[in-house]
């Protein structure tokens, strides 16, 4: 195996850890503001369905960018 392959499994491995805690702190986050939304506090939970939003698009650009690595 080349040592470049070897490079972009190692990477892609661990961009795989990084989105893995990217959804379990969207998961937190959801839980929370369900929370925060039941107690009447909306614009905190408006400002925490936006960090959502970031979270998601976020994860969606590290998803594409390991499937690149492993096609290499």
């Amino acid at each position: 195996m080349k040592e470049n392959s070897n490079s972009n499994i190692l990477t892609a491995d661990a961009l795989t850890l990084v989105l893995h805690n990217q959804h379990a702190l969207g998961a937190a986050i959801e839980e929370i503001t369900h929370w925060i939304s039941g107690a009447g506090a909306d614009d905190v939970a408006d400002n925490a369905v936006g960090a959502l939003e970031t979270l998601d698009t976020n994860a969606k650009a590290i998803t594409d960018a390991i499937t690149r690595l492993r096609q290499l």
